[in-house]
């Protein structure tokens, strides 16, 4: 098993690293890619050192699986590139996802739809990755109409710049800024670009990729996305219409008996999920369910997820991990 990691100095990268490790994937050699300027420096990889090298040099070494996590631009100009030569390309940015001919995997829902001719795979949005996690075992027993989502997002999310601001902000050093107005004390509604219709990329994102992976058009959703000074995990309130009406403990069964979720939910004691507690782990947090007394059959819950592990690099990781039990690389 070659298994390459592209845009490996990235914070996605680095956490790719540490969850291969983590869970013991097994590889007979790894080859870290990374940006030119990158090539030729050293990298520790299950305790061994690792030289960085170039996309061409990953390409003709034909990894059976290459992990991107380099941008839409690389990915849409190499992923081509390394499927050309047999590798299975799991890439984790936007830029393969809204293709009706690639697959947008979240393994826990709908990871049986892939197959050996699927030699590019789409890792979901981080905020939707979340939400679908939460709110799919509760559309097959109750068939969603709507959401209505508003995120609280980390700046992790942005990159090393966006915490390289917040770190200067609370230490109070002016440098470089990631946003357009200071994010220490702040909440800015504004995650990705603006799109025509006065919607943040982020946010249509929450809209499409959850359709897509649901494999639903006719889910409602709209979405608010904004940025946080946290630095370590993505917060959701969610609000479901679903076509039938719910048992709330139905709802908290059929969440505590799902593969990926961790139910907090009492409010007598104050356990609900925070990113605080959700930095570093894998699953995703439900919590503060309760019945919207306003609509009929709809819920509210509250989630979290760390961004960059199950909103990025472990379900990617969770990807690769299924092709190879099912031998479809």
């Amino acid at each position: 098993m070659k298994l390459a990691v592209v845009g490996v100095t990235g914070m996605v990268g680095e956490v790719m690293r540490k969850v291969l490790e983590e869970r013991n994937f097994e590889i007979t050699e790894f080859i870290p890619v990374a940006s030119e300027r990158s090539v030729g420096k050293k990298i520790t990889f299950k305790s061994q050192e690792h030289t960085i090298v170039s996309m061409e040099d990953a390409v003709a070494k034909k990894p059976d699986v290459a992990l991107f996590s380099a941008g839409g631009n690389t990915s849409l100009e190499w992923a081509p590139k390394f499927a050309a030569v047999g590798t299975t390309v799991i890439d984790n940015s936007s830029a393969w996802r809204m293709d009706q001919d690639k697959k947008l995997v979240v393994p826990e829902i709908n990871a049986t739809n892939l197959s050996k001719t699927d030699k590019i795979i789409a890792n979901p949005n981080c905020s939707t990755i979340q939400m679908v996690m939460a709110l799919a075992p509760l559309h097959k027993k109750y068939k969603i109409k709507r959401i209505v989502v508003s995120t609280y997002q980390s700046i992790s999310g942005t990159g090393v710049k966006a915490v390289k601001q917040l770190e200067n902000e609370m230490a109070g050093v002016k440098g470089e800024m990631a946003y357009p107005y200071p994010i220490h004390k702040n909440a800015i509604p504004h995650c990705d670009v603006f799109e025509e219709n006065g919607y943040t990329k982020e946010e249509m994102k929450l809209v499409r990729e959850t359709q897509k992976i649901l494999d639903d058009k006719s889910i409602a959703v709209t979405a608010t996305a904004v940025r946080i000074p946290t630095s370590g995990g993505h917060s959701e309130a969610i609000n479901v219409e679903f076509e039938n009406d719910f048992n709330l403990t139905e709802v908290r069964e059929i969440l505590n008996a799902t593969d990926g979720v961790t139910l907090q939910d009492n409010v007598d004691v104050n356990t609900y999920p925070m990113p605080l507690y959700a930095n570093g782990k894998d699953d995703v947090f439900v919590g503060r369910l309760r019945r919207d007394g306003s609509l009929p059959n709809t819920l509210n819950m509250w989630v979290v997820s760390d961004n960059l592990r199950k909103g990025a690099a472990t379900n990617t990781v969770q990807i690769a991990e299924y092709l190879v039990k099912n031998n479809l690389i």
